[in-house]
């Protein structure tokens, strides 16, 4: 959500066609909101407040509706042609398409510039990654690895990187940059050996037939690229064919999402100087037009097409299409995702032999293997010197990373629905994960606030709190 404009910018008095007072009351309402937005746990609170929504329709009066919404049949009818799927569906194999594609473009980003651009960077994170990606689905094998419920295995193995960050929000100054820089790095690298386990594991028997479809849409996206395509929108027609090709191979559709996210261009074009330079060519042709009384309406929508242009090639495709779909994601995706999914209905007579054992391999695989995993192979690469500790991070700053990446949630939910069709042991797996999200942030808060010690210095944090004081004001 853009920030109103300031008090010394033309478009701070209301358009001709406004009514003032309800402008003024519009801006005054959208503040609380504007500032909730630009808060980084604020994704991770929406996704709380949907789960629990979810959870508490689940198991009150009005459940039977809960459940009847989201597989409610939805399609067309062309014809011969049909094409019907139920709400929940749409939601986990449609609009969870454009998450994964964000998680791809952000995969290709890091590996280009980020994170994951050098090997000794990229090798703590890795490792903790695959730590925490091995041992929670060990611990898992080893507590529930009868044949009717081994198919879980990589239910704990993600990370919720909205609640992780939102967690470290929480504990303020305690957290250096630093540490959130190798979480995000750790929860990146987590998503992609999710989206692997998703390819290998999680998907059915492989059809050619849809795979020859996929390579065509995936093809379009790269000829389309060569012909020097700059315009987001066009791309939307080859992925769909992708996604439909993926879909019809038997193939998670949301594969499709990601493959199109890594081959999103991550090079700029004009940069922050050719910006400058072509907006300024056009400002100065926009005045002399001015001053000559000879600017005319066409020239004016011309002149904008070609800042908007400078505008979008400032940054590349990569960093645009986060931008601009990150939020969406965030505030929208996810939330939907949880409302449709997090919904587990409670009954302490559900909860024996294979259920219960579901339940507690993946809540000890989140809270126990994560932290686990993280801390063992972080040790070892270390050890090695493989790699090195970034520096003002200890030991403590790792037991931290390690139980707050115990929370689960979104990713963790997505692969339950894959690997259980039996209902009941589908919402045990659901359960499990809610649980041991919930302890795992509790048990991150309460680490980090014996662990993390505050080292701002008081005058700094009156500096800084001043300076956020007077840019609110």
């Amino acid at each position: 959500m853009s920030s109103a404009p300031t008090p010394s910018s033309p478009l701070a008095s209301p358009p001709p066609e406004a009514w003032e007072p309800l402008v003024r009351f519009a801006r005054l309402a959208g503040k609380p909101l504007e500032r909730f937005l630009r808060i980084e746990a604020a994704s991770g609170i929406l996704l709380l407040a949907a789960a629990a929504a979810a959870l508490a329709l689940a198991n009150s009066p009005w459940a039977e509706s809960y459940f009847a919404f989201w597989h409610a049949t939805l399609g067309i009818r062309v014809g011969p042609f049909v094409f019907e799927r139920s709400l929940e569906w749409f939601v986990n194999d449609g609009l969870m398409v454009i998450f994964f594609f964000v998680v791809g473009v952000e995969i290709r980003r890091e590996i280009h510039e980020g994170e994951l651009s050098e090997w000794r960077r990229a090798a703590l994170p890795a490792a903790a990654a695959l730590g925490g990606m091995l041992a929670p689905a060990a611990i898992y094998l080893l507590l529930a690895g009868a044949p009717e419920t081994r198919s879980g295995w990589g239910v704990p193995m993600a990370t919720d990187i909205a609640f992780a960050v939102g967690i470290l929000t929480l504990l303020g100054k305690r957290v250096p940059a630093a540490l959130r820089v190798l979480l995000l790095a750790l929860a990146v690298i987590d998503d992609l050996g999710a989206i692997v386990v998703i390819a290998l594991f999680y998907s059915g028997g492989v059809a050619a037939s849809g795979l020859i479809i996929a390579a065509c849409g995936l093809a379009g996206v790269m000829v389309m690229q060569r012909f020097g395509v700059r315009t987001k929108l066009w791309y939307i027609a080859p992925a769909l064919v992708a996604w439909a090709g993926v879909y019809a191979a038997g193939i998670h559709p949301t594969i499709a999402g990601v493959i199109v996210g890594l081959m999103t261009p991550v090079r700029v074009w004009l940069g922050p100087s050719g910006f400058r330079a072509g907006v300024q060519k056009e400002l100065d042709h926009l005045a002399s037009a001015e001053s000559r009384q000879q600017l005319s309406p066409h020239e004016l929508s011309q002149t904008l097409v070609h800042v908007d242009a400078a505008r979008r090639e400032a940054v590349s495709p990569a960093e645009g299409l986060i931008h601009a779909l990150h939020p969406w994601v965030a505030f929208g995706i996810m939330p939907i995702f949880a409302l449709a999914n997090a919904g587990v209905t409670v009954s302490s007579g559900a909860l024996g032999g294979a259920t219960w054992t579901v339940l507690l391999a993946v809540a000890a695989g989140l809270v126990i293997g994560k932290p686990i995993g993280i801390l063992l192979f972080s040790w070892l690469t270390l050890r090695l010197r493989i790699s090195a500790l970034p520096k003002g991070l200890g030991l403590g700053h790792l037991v931290v990373l390690g139980t707050v990446a115990g929370v689960g949630f979104t990713m963790a939910l997505f692969i339950a629905q894959l690997a259980f069709a039996d209902p009941e042991l589908l919402a045990a797996a659901k359960l499990g994960v809610l649980i041991a999200s919930g302890v795992a942030a509790i048990l991150g808060l309460t680490l980090g606030m014996l662990f993390l010690k505050q080292e701002v210095v008081e005058g700094a944090a009156t500096s800084a709190d001043d300076a956020e004081r007077s840019t609110e004001a």
